[in-house]
């Protein structure tokens, strides 16, 4: 099953940047380029969004619009596409 979940994406004084996702609590990510960055930011969401869904009621949050956030200066923002498999068995 595919996610798409918003990051904003902001440079870190002293270099690297982080990624946070507005819509998951206390998912972030960092890294030292754009695109490491990206590639943890998606593997934060991807374990964000597995262990919701390994709860019994899991309640994934609604998605924010890129064009609905409000970005500081030198921010920028990304959809990340998260790809979860699901096996037999996954909910039991």
């Amino acid at each position: 099953m595919k996610f798409i979940y918003p990051a904003v994406i902001s440079p870190k004084d002293g270099g690297g940047f982080i990624a946070r996702f507005p819509d998951l609590v206390m998912c972030e990510a960092e890294g030292e380029t754009l695109d490491e960055a990206i590639e943890r930011a998606n593997e934060a969401a991807n374990d964000w969004i597995s262990l919701e869904l390994s709860e019994d009621e899991p309640a994934l949050p609604p998605v924010t619009d890129l064009e609905d956030l409000i970005l500081a200066p030198g921010e920028t923002a990304r959809n990340i596409s998260i790809n979860i498999r699901f096996y037999d068995g996954w909910d039991e």
